[in-house]
């Protein structure tokens, strides 16, 4: 027989009671009023925050004023680009219209969005797929490729303008869109970049996969590229940008003035309309509108992936 102090003391340690005596004391703590901060405590930490605040908000407007002068002064006439003052009586659409009709705008942005869709396909598929092998599979020599990439991307772009220019030439596409878009289309940062992508899918995905019987190209395409997406949103946005404001190479390698991309034939504004940088703003801000628009549809997936990079 169990004595009146075994029999007080086995519920006592048993799970329950001890869930009751935490509950008991989490409703004993909820019934005393919290203590208040001090008032000076509160004040210190409130001006603190709001010193962060105005710092940011000095740095936003130092970061976006250049922008913001050029979008205003492109809604301006000739006479008045350097007044700092705005009236709504002197915004004008003139600029627009004007940098439109001298332009031919739409051939140039046809022009542009060729080149810069077709460079970005061919970086996500061929990246895609280089990342993969080098991030799920193991074959001799996978490190030493991967360390003769990362050395790559410390050659200069520049280095190889000579080379390209010369293939180019032995394969006759001087002079033709294509040869603006094949070199430097496939990237070694955006190979890196998917690879280390690749790496953040777990293993066992894979495993099964190929366990079912699948293949390593059904693999990539119905397992890993979606996992990836991020990612891939990421290289899309660099890609856009560095394609859609290229200027040296597609003036390189066109003749033809009419096949440049909009960013090459900016340069005519510069020279024919020196005196009216009203249309210079007003062509710049036409060039900057669809980064801006590719920059708000992926900015999600773009800022998971910095973020997941931040953490890894």
């Amino acid at each position: 027989m169990t004595t009146p102090a075994e029999t007080m003391s086995a519920p006592a340690s048993s799970p329950s009671a001890a869930r009751s005596r935490r509950a008991l004391r989490r409703g004993q703590r909820a019934g005393v009023p919290r203590r208040r901060r001090p008032a000076k405590v509160v004040a210190r930490r409130s001006a603190t925050m709001t010193l962060k605040y105005v710092a940011l908000l000095a740095v936003a407007v130092i970061a976006a004023g250049p922008f913001l002068w050029m979008t205003i002064t492109a809604f301006k006439s000739g006479q008045n680009i350097y007044d700092p003052s705005i009236k709504i009586s002197q915004l004008t659409v003139a600029n627009f219209v004007g940098v439109w009709e001298f332009l031919n705008i739409p051939a140039y942005l046809g022009n542009t969005v060729v080149i810069t869709v077709g460079s970005i396909v061919i970086d996500v598929v061929l990246a895609s797929l280089c990342a993969y092998p080098l991030a799920c599979m193991r074959f001799p020599g996978r490190d030493v490729i991967m360390v003769l990439l990362i050395a790559a991307m410390i050659i200069p772009a520049a280095a190889g303008m000579v080379i390209n220019y010369l293939t180019l030439s032995k394969l006759h596409l001087l002079n033709t869109l294509v040869g603006v878009i094949l070199p430097g289309s496939l990237k070694v940062f955006s190979i890196v970049l998917l690879r280390q992508a690749y790496l953040g899918v777990p293993r066992d995905l894979i495993e099964a996969a190929r366990i079912d019987g699948a293949s390593e190209l059904l693999i990539w395409r119905k397992i890993m590229i979606p996992s990836i997406l991020p990612a891939i949103s990421t290289v899309v946005i660099f890609d856009f940008i560095g394609r859609w404001n290229e200027f040296l190479w597609p003036v390189i390698v066109l003749q033809d003035p009419a096949k440049y991309p909009l960013a090459a034939a900016l340069q005519y504004l510069n020279g024919s309309f020196n005196y009216k940088f009203g249309y210079i703003a007003a062509g710049t801000v036409i060039s900057i509108i669809p980064v801006l628009i590719i920059f708000i549809i992926f900015q999600k997936n773009y800022i998971n992936a910095v973020a997941g990079a931040v953490k890894a």
